[in-house]
């Protein structure tokens, strides 16, 4: 087949029945599977009484967003996986313009459409917006969300753009080169495994794109709120297990170096403001990550010996915060203005 839409599901019933009728009226052409990590609630029995027509992949245990889809998309058989939360709603056209892209683009791997929130629909949705970076430090942010600020679209990034990341929230990717790249890190669990999936493809000199002729509406946040320790930690943890595996030598030490300050200045913040478990869960997370960085150094050596390029362009050279906070660059616009 051509497109695989898959949805990993777990406990998302209430997502399934409000959602996958919109992906199924509006995927022509698109063989949709849902992939059940071992749901706790009537997913199942939902999926075979009121979806009997969707394909459904049972897996035996809950293993995370990373390895949950590495196992399902080894029973899946095409050309184009599409990665989609359970909690998007897509309209028609949706596929079309990610598929052309591809068709068209070669030396592309992936591409994602334009997310808007489910909620505030004139505005860009947290988890992806219009197409995702990363500073120098690690720090994503996206065309139309910096840190917590989050625009309103007004047609402002709606040019297909090269991007550093495009979101696991709704990913078109080629099935070549998702398994090319290794997948996607089933360590992380969840939470930053789609950005380090990204940097190993931009490193082995294949692009990604934002496609915003194509539009989404998540709800985000639905297995995790934003203010939440384990959240908190695996963004942490991953973070910086990323940033070992794929940054070259010659910045790894220094950027390790500033890391460690400003996550034990942003752990310090949230004790100052009560946020005990916040405070926690950071501290966890960079010892978690001291602790296993050595299972990686495998990974970190085959990764630099695949790069094919020195440095991957849609990495922003400067400290985000500094930009943010200091001198109120508070839009991607802003932002990238010289």
């Amino acid at each position: 087949m051509k497109v695989a839409i898959v949805i990993l599901n777990w406990n998302g019933r209430n997502m399934l029945r409000c959602f996958l009728p919109s992906v199924l009226s509006h995927s022509d052409g698109a063989t949709v599977v849902v992939a059940d990590n071992a749901s706790t609630d009537d997913s199942i029995e939902l999926m075979e009484k009121e979806f009997p027509g969707v394909r459904l992949i049972k897996l035996d245990s809950n293993y995370g967003f990373a390895e949950g889809y590495n196992l399902a998309l080894r029973q899946v058989d095409a050309d184009y996986y599409l990665l989609l939360n359970s909690d998007v709603e897509v309209g028609e056209r949706w596929l079309e313009p990610l598929v052309a892209f591809l068709d068209e683009h070669p030396d592309y791997c992936a591409c994602q459409p334009k997310l808007r929130s489910y909620y505030l629909r004139d505005e860009f949705e947290y988890a992806g917006a219009s197409g995702g970076y990363i500073d120098k430090y690690g720090y994503p942010f996206c065309r139309g969300r910096l840190f917590s600020t989050v625009e309103k679209d007004k047609g402002q990034y709606d040019k297909t753009a090269d991007v550093f990341w495009a979101t696991g929230a709704c990913m078109m990717i080629r099935s070549t080169d998702y398994w090319n790249a290794g997948g996607l890190d089933a360590r992380f669990f969840a939470h930053c495994e789609e950005i380090d999936l990204c940097w190993r493809l931009r490193l082995m000199d294949r692009k990604i794109a934002c496609v915003p002729q194509s539009v989404v509406y998540h709800v985000g946040g639905g297995t995790l709120p934003k203010s939440n320790p384990m959240k908190t930690y695996l963004n942490f943890r991953n973070n910086l297990t990323m940033l070992y595996k794929n940054l070259d030598e010659q910045s790894l030490a220094k950027v390790m170096r500033v890391r460690r300050v400003l996550d034990y200045v942003a752990a310090l913040q949230m004790l100052l403001t009560g946020k005990l478990g916040e405070f926690s869960a950071v501290i966890r997370a960079r010892n978690d990550f001291k602790r296993w960085k050595s299972d990686f150094e495998s990974d970190r050596q085959h990764i630099q010996a695949s790069r094919r390029v020195a440095d991957v362009a849609e990495m922003f050279p400067y400290p985000i915060l500094e930009r943010y906070y200091l001198k109120g660059k508070k839009t991607f616009s802003a932002l990238m203005k010289r």
